[in-house]
């Protein structure tokens, strides 16, 4: 656990520099083992953005203490976005109503 949270507080620290992220929040479940990630990017680019910051100081780290299990995408993302989400396997959830504040 050690290990999973010293990553978890350099990541939040590194992508709080991210201007155009506006979440990114990580939870934990009562069993200590499941991890939530929400994270919330003003549009596509940032989410690239993010992506290539995530591959090139992060991902190896992540992926050794972590074992994604899915990946829900909410929106309309770019098709360069879908591009570099192609690897995780996301699933897209398109809007058909509803509001945020």
């Amino acid at each position: 656990m050690g290990n999973f949270k010293a990553l978890m507080n350099e990541m939040v620290k590194t992508t709080a520099n991210e201007p155009k992220t506006l979440n990114y929040e990580w939870t934990l479940g009562e069993d200590g083992k499941t991890c939530h990630l929400y994270e919330r990017y003003a549009d596509s680019e940032a989410m690239v953005a993010h992506l290539g910051s995530f591959g090139k100081n992060f991902a190896e780290r992540f992926l050794a203490v972590v074992t994604p299990t899915r990946l829900g995408v909410y929106g309309v993302p770019s098709d360069e976005a879908k591009e570099a989400l192609g690897g995780f396997s996301p699933v897209y959830m398109t809007p058909i109503g509803g509001f945020a504040r």
